[in-house]
């Protein structure tokens, strides 16, 4: 899944007691990147945003390092431990690029600390909740069903490189720690009162959906759009939960417009 042009940097940086995994490449205005629960990987989507920022690509804690969630109890602190990350990092302000679980804390980020963030993409975040479309508990799916919530087409070529080999104990192994990393925060349910804080967020903001999202139904676009004060949506076809994978040259040029201002 990794192809890259831009040399990339890979970091320790030590935030208190955790020491934070940073992809960094690229040149210009520095761009926050949050991933979502299928782990920290540089890809043409981040190879591409490179070319015009100089992007920083961050690790969730206990991802690599279970123990780091021990620091970590509930989102709050997460949220806290990116706003200490930027202020070791010398970033008074960035654009920030979150998916999924990433976009909820990139969210977040924007609403606990307004002015940090001067313009916010958020691609199939996670956040709310609806009873009329439920998201799918991700603790209690297997991988290979997992494939069919997140992928517009589960029988492309693109799903193997998504599900671990079942031979493989260390690929397992190193899958359940990025699932629990991200458990950790948002089980039983991704709402822990993000519709009580977003109306906080300043920052200029597009939502990215894959028309075929089955995870996270792209109903919850307009629960986004409704409480953001500046905000726009764009939809992917033929695209599910990992647009940026499934359609890179469609997501690509309305991102990039975006945070470069050139949509305007």
């Amino acid at each position: 899944m990794t192809t890259t042009q831009s040399p990339v940097d890979e970091r320790i940086v030590q935030v208190g007691p955790i020491a934070a995994r940073v992809l960094v490449a690229g040149t210009g205005e520095p761009l926050l990147f949050l991933h979502g629960a299928g782990g920290l990987f540089w890809d043409p989507f981040l190879d591409t945003l490179a070319a015009e920022h100089t992007v920083y690509a961050v690790e969730h804690p206990g991802g690599n390092v279970s123990e780091d969630l021990d620091h970590l109890p509930g989102i709050w602190e997460l949220v806290l431990f990116y706003d200490e990350l930027l202020d070791t990092l010398g970033l008074d302000s960035v654009r920030v690029v979150g998916h999924s679980f990433g976009g909820m804390v990139a969210a977040e980020l924007a609403a606990n600390s307004p002015r940090r963030v001067s313009r916010l993409v958020l691609i199939a975040p996670v956040g709310f909740w609806r009873e009329d479309h439920p998201i799918a508990d991700i603790a209690g799916v297997p991988p290979e069903k997992l494939v069919e919530l997140v992928l517009a087409d589960p029988s492309s070529p693109l799903a193997a490189t998504l599900t671990p080999p079942a031979d493989d104990p260390q690929a397992l192994f190193e899958a359940a720690m990025r699932m629990a990393s991200i458990l950790h925060f948002i089980w039983p349910i991704p709402d822990k009162g993000l519709d009580r804080r977003i109306h906080r967020v300043s920052a200029p903001t597009l939502l990215v959906w894959g028309e075929q999202d089955r995870l996270v139904d792209p109903v919850y676009a307009e629960e986004f759009t409704s409480r953001l004060r500046d905000s726009r949506l764009v939809t992917i076809p033929d695209a599910g939960h990992l647009p940026t994978l499934e359609q890179t040259a469609a997501v690509v040029p309305p991102v990039l417009g975006f945070l470069t201002g050139k949509d305007a």
